[in-house]
């Protein structure tokens, strides 16, 4: 398996970029983003999950998730399987989808899509990932190209309907007690204070909505923290423990899973 490559730029600081050339033994766990995320499938094939919905996906294919959207996208076959990846900063993209003159007060909007095969789509996120990862590129050029290519998907894209986007309240409560406690040790008893549920329904709703565990989901939101914090440097050990794992190697471990990459191929270098 080749080694992932991450690309960001303190230019660009709403974009972050991966790319993989043989993914083939890369196996995620179901995990989520912060950020709007779209990628292009360079080769081979995979079976993507995104909440209930599975596709079979090839070279050629872009696939989106929206902020939150439990996913995972694992290799099928022998074949080397690479991609392509741009997470996107949703207030950013959010100001791009509403009126310019509320700025960065504008609210994300979900997409409907999780996937699509037009040509023209993967054409112009490639020749985007292109740009971003050439470092004779200058930064105005890459940020032309960011607002020119994320202002026409906003064109094409239909958005997600309203009603698939709001979860039952005292679920959703819990999931922000999650995220908001995310360093600590929440137990269930505090999670059903939070949602005022009991705790046999409060984890079946849990896993029907988010498609996982309270504790898996528990796991993705302190991974989501140890990549904020490993982009600015932060030292690894350090991460570790703040973020609530027990020590660097349960870290390693878990970050793997989730990121398809240790903390130390992910963490910018100063």
């Amino acid at each position: 398996m080749s080694t992932p490559t991450f690309w960001r730029d303190d230019a660009l600081p709403f974009l972050e970029a991966r790319a993989i050339d043989d993914g083939r033994d890369i196996c995620y766990v179901k995990h989520s983003h912060e950020t709007f995320s779209i990628g292009a499938v360079t080769g081979g094939e995979s079976l993507y999950l995104n909440g209930r919905a599975r596709e079979h996906v090839r070279g050629g294919a872009v696939v989106l998730m929206n902020p939150g959207d439990v996913h995972a996208c694992n290799p099928l076959g022998r074949e080397p399987w690479s991609y392509r990846m741009f997470h996107v900063d949703s207030r950013w993209l959010g100001a791009l989808q509403g009126d310019p003159e509320r700025g960065a007060d504008a609210v994300f909007r979900p997409y409907a899509a999780i996937a699509s095969r037009s040509a023209v789509l993967y054409a112009r996120l490639q020749s985007l990932y292109a740009l971003c990862a050439d470092p004779a590129a200058a930064a105005l050029e890459k940020q032309d190209a960011a607002l020119d290519f994320f202002t026409r998907l906003h064109g094409t894209l239909q958005p997600a309907p309203a009603v698939a986007r709001h979860p039952e309240r005292q679920v959703q409560r819990a999931a922000e007690y999650l995220r908001d406690n995310r360093t600590g040790t929440p137990t269930l008893d505090d999670l059903c204070a939070a949602a005022g549920l009991s705790p046999s329904y409060l984890i079946r709703a849990f896993k029907a909505r988010y498609g996982m565990t309270p504790h898996a989901y528990l796991v993705d939101c302190r991974i989501q923290y140890c990549r904020e914090r490993l982009r600015r440097g932060h030292p690894i050990a350090d991460v570790a423990l703040a973020a609530g794992f027990a020590d660097q190697a349960h870290l390693q471990r878990a970050f793997k899973r989730h990121v398809a990459a240790t903390p130390g191929q992910y963490r910018k270098r100063p």
